[in-house]
């Protein structure tokens, strides 16, 4: 399961705008192209493991400042898709 985990986690230090957009739809999370590009580029580099439950509570918090509590909201709920 180990490599699943590493899999996403390279795949959310590397999302694009786009990507997230997709993502959304495809999940039926509300995110605009505009809060999408903020959230992908503050991902974009960083090692984030959303699997830990600590790391990714930081990573919304950023998230909600970045791009407001709602949205840091529904990229918790995408994140949380991604664990399962």
């Amino acid at each position: 399961m180990k490599i699943f985990e590493n899999i996403i986690n390279h795949k959310l230090s590397n999302i694009t705008a786009d990507e997230l957009l997709k993502y959304g739809e495809q999940f039926n999370i509300r995110i605009t192209k505009a809060q999408a590009q903020k959230i992908a580029d503050h991902l974009r580099g960083k090692q984030v493991n959303i699997f830990d439950d600590q790391e990714r509570t930081k990573i919304i918090k950023e998230i909600a400042r970045i791009a407001g509590p709602e949205t840091a909201r529904e990229v918790n709920r995408l994140f949380l898709q991604f664990t399962k």
